[in-house]
């Protein structure tokens, strides 16, 4: 099973006709993955811990609406995946094994809309088993690679890994004129997508001091070390492949990618 990174870009994701990203992610059992899961693991932008932590649930997961200001209908939606124990203490094992000591469980977290967002247009059944793995901001993107490369084995496993976030993702400054991508938002992709490509994961595991305009395109870091753990999990040698690209506000960019271990 191959490894993705999803950039889920804007909550209004859920109902915009719009947005190019939509239809690449409606399309995506028939363009992009045709083989079906057994299982799905999220490592999304919106659940940071002090440690590593799974969501270990019984029944259908939540829908966590973590947004504000929204359209209404936005609220309404739910995405009640069954939950994924089984693999959720697989992945809390995998960590440990790995030297990961503080691994914990949640027992009452559903899914945020890192999650069921993408989700939701990807697999609209919400009938695969879902669970999710925290981000550790104060951690740096090298934690996020070697977690990534704990979870390796689950691709054996028939689990599919997504990490959830934004190739680029600073809303202080969106802009909704029709004007051109803003120069530091379409270097910091230009620049990701290159070092993807040429399996420079050293540089991205130190991408705040290796990228052009890192702190104007991530002025935190949680909406790309999701991309961390899912390049990990894809192994050393995985080769990367752009598998969307589209932007919003002249800033967001959608960009997605999946990796494939080097055989």
């Amino acid at each position: 099973m191959e490894t993705f990174y999803i950039s889920h870009g804007s909550p209004t994701l859920s109902i915009d006709e719009s947005l190019p990203a939509r239809p690449f992610l409606k399309s995506w059992r028939s363009k992009v993955l045709q083989a079906a899961p057994r299982a799905i693991l999220v490592v999304s932008a919106h659940w940071e811990t002090a440690s590593p932590t799974v969501n270990v649930i019984d029944g259908p997961n939540d829908t966590i609406h973590d947004f504000y200001g929204f359209p209404k209908p936005m609220y309404q939606l739910k995405y009640p995946a069954p939950g994924a124990p089984k693999l959720a203490k697989r992945v809390r094992e995998l960590l440990q094994n790995a030297g990961f000591s503080h691994v914990k469980e949640e027992k009452t977290r559903g899914l945020d809309h890192g999650a069921w967002v993408p989700l939701m247009l990807m697999y609209p059944e919400a009938d695969i088993p879902v669970c999710q793995l925290s981000l550790q901001t104060e951690k740096g993107a090298t934690h996020h690679y070697n977690m990534g490369k704990a979870l390796t084995p689950l691709r054996d496993e028939g689990v599919l890994i997504i990490g959830s976030g934004s190739a680029t993702h600073n809303l202080s400054i969106a802009l909704l004129d029709d004007g051109p991508i803003e120069k530091w938002a379409l270097d910091f992709d230009t620049w990701l997508k290159e070092s993807l490509i040429n399996k420079r994961h050293d540089d991205l595991n130190n991408y705040e001091e290796k990228a052009p305009d890192a702190r104007m395109a991530h002025p935190s870091p949680e909406h790309l070390y999701p991309l961390h753990v899912a390049l990990g999990a894809a192994g050393e040698k995985a080769k990367a492949e752009l598998i969307h690209h589209s932007w919003t506000e002249r800033t967001l960019s959608y960009a997605s990618y999946r990796f494939t271990a080097a055989e």
